[in-house]
């Protein structure tokens, strides 16, 4: 007897239904881009990107980043440590050169200044007393030479009368002879004195001299150290704007530690880092252009620092005529970087392929546009835009320029 088959109704889950639809788009995936031959591939069109060979300037720069900074900026070093007592001006206002920014307090530099002045004073009391003590014995000398000189006046014309006496036999020759042994005494003691007066004068101008110079000595030591007391108001070296103010009340800063900054905002520098595999190719006066609020600004390298850190060394770019209005400091912007003259070459945009191929090959589209095979080109000198084409091209050609990940071992693409 004959049964009747009922068909069972199946019922996919959720999970089910999408792995078969996953199934499915991988299916059409692949009948879409199936091989034609083992040498070629059908892909979609619109997922390459084609560009045309032409001629076009090619401009040998580097794409740099660079930051804008004051071209002048001064450093505030703290001179002398001390206490932070007052502080007169605030981060980011104007100042002066000469203006009081801030007040330091030290004690041990007040009373080292108190002590050099005392030690100036005490110097200054024994120059006076010296030249007293030198005054009164010059006095003294010249009071002993007048009276030697009166003695020997008396005696020289005791001794001439003394001696016509004697020759008329009215005294004796002793009396004389006591006479004119007084005279010789006279006269050199009075020589001793004249000798010994020059040789005070001699001593008296050196010793003289040692005081002066002592004290002049004393006298600078005592300006630094009042000049050390007065680097205890810190000021602003030049005008400009304090940028940087890194100080509060109360705070104590060692001698030499920094404190802030003056920039001047006259005029700006802009400094930038760039791989070293360029650093043999720049010099000072290499032209950038950078490109602010639509407006091109030609700007020269006025400074390399040879210096390597992490594959990097910093040069820095001055502007070459105008400042761009309202810049300010650490904006941002973008500069081409000219590491030469720029040469009306054959070009091709550049695109991923480079990387796939070196520039040493691409798919290079058929006169009617369905098919791009695969053909050996010499690439030259490149920028971030374009890459020279020496040969395998000719103008008016169209390649493939996107990434060729997943069919570089093709020689034939089928486009769609």
């Amino acid at each position: 007897m004959d049964r009747k088959i009922t068909k069972k109704k199946v019922s996919l889950s959720p999970k089910t239904l999408l792995i078969s639809l996953s199934l499915i788009s991988i299916t059409w995936w692949a009948f879409a881009n199936v091989e034609l031959s083992g040498n070629a591939l059908k892909i979609e069109k619109q997922r390459l990107m084609i560009s045309e060979v032409k001629y076009a300037e090619l401009e040998d720069y580097i794409p740099v980043r660079g930051q804008v900074k004051p071209s002048r900026t001064v450093y505030l070093d703290s001179i002398e440590g001390g206490r932070v007592e007052e502080i007169f001006i605030e981060e980011g206002a104007e100042v002066k050169a000469g203006d009081v920014i801030l007040r330091l307090s030290n004690t041990n530099l007040q009373l080292d200044v108190i002590s050099r002045e005392a030690q100036v004073s005490e110097q200054l009391n024994n120059l006076r007393n010296t030249k007293l003590a030198i005054e009164k014995e010059t006095l003294n000398l010249k009071r002993d030479i007048i009276e030697i000189d009166y003695q020997l006046v008396r005696l020289r014309r005791t001794a001439k009368q003394r001696k016509l006496l004697a020759e008329k036999k009215l005294i004796s020759q002793d009396e004389l002879l006591e006479t004119q042994d007084e005279l010789n005494y006279y006269e050199k003691r009075r020589a001793l004195i004249v000798e010994r007066q020059n040789t005070d004068n001699k001593v008296r101008e050196v010793q003289m001299k040692q005081l002066e110079s002592s004290v002049s000595r004393l006298e600078k030591n005592l300006n630094v150290a009042r000049g050390n007391l007065e680097n205890l108001n810190v000021k602003a070296p030049v005008s400009g704007k304090l940028t940087a103010l890194n100080v509060e009340l109360g705070e104590s800063k060692s001698r030499g530690q920094r404190l802030g900054q003056v920039d001047n905002l006259a005029s700006f520098k802009v400094t930038a880092f760039v791989d070293e595999f360029y650093i043999a190719r720049l010099e000072i006066g290499q032209q950038a252009k950078s490109n602010i609020a639509d407006a091109d600004y030609p700007m020269l390298v006025s400074k390399i620092y040879s210096q390597v850190s992490n594959g990097q060394f910093e040069i820095e770019l001055k502007f070459q005529s105008a400042v761009p209005e309202n810049i300010r400091r650490g904006q941002t912007i973008q500069m081409k970087l000219q590491l030469g003259d720029g040469n009306n070459v054959m070009v091709i945009e550049k695109g991923s392929f480079v990387q796939d191929t070196g520039g040493n090959w691409a798919f290079v589209l058929n006169e009617q546009g369905d098919k791009a095979i695969k053909t050996s080109i010499q690439s030259g000198k490149s920028n971030p835009e374009y890459i020279e084409i020496i040969s395998g091209l000719s103008l008016g050609d169209k390649i493939v320029t996107s990434s060729y990940a997943g069919f570089k071992d093709k020689q034939t693409l089928i486009l769609n």
